[in-house]
């Protein structure tokens, strides 16, 4: 049940396509096999209040926060971290060639003892 959350700068906005960044990143994380795909969830949300580095409205980021149950280990987690790395770097080149931007990826770990989960998209497919 990875949740890929994407947040990024509002002054990006004009070169690139959220839904494609979306898109990019959750075929990304699919394709590393670390779960089941009815549990992936992927979303991006424009920030508009920001200040990054030395200030300069020029300056954006992208985060990306990879959020995934417990138990996996360090390599799966790594892999998955480089490959939401080198999805984003890719789907982001146009705007890295146009201004300065802060890219950021990590993977943090959901405690399955105080998770509580109900997913509809599994009892559909088992049902099929």
């Amino acid at each position: 049940m990875p949740h890929v959350i994407i947040e990024y700068s509002a002054n990006i906005e004009s070169e690139i396509s959220a839904q494609r960044l979306v898109d990019e990143m959750h075929a990304a994380a699919l394709a590393t096999a670390i779960a089941d795909p009815a549990g992936f969830r992927t979303r991006a949300a424009r920030r508009p209040h920001f200040r990054v580095g030395d200030g300069d409205p020029k300056n954006g980021f992208v985060h990306v926060t990879a959020r995934i149950r417990d138990g996996r280990s360090v390599e799966q987690k790594r892999a998955l971290a480089e490959a939401l790395m080198a999805a984003l770097e890719t789907a982001l080149a146009p705007a890295l060639a146009a201004r300065p931007m802060a890219l950021a990826v990590e993977v943090q770990e959901i405690d399955s003892q105080t998770r509580l989960l109900r997913n509809t998209i599994r009892e559909k497919a088992s049902a099929a």
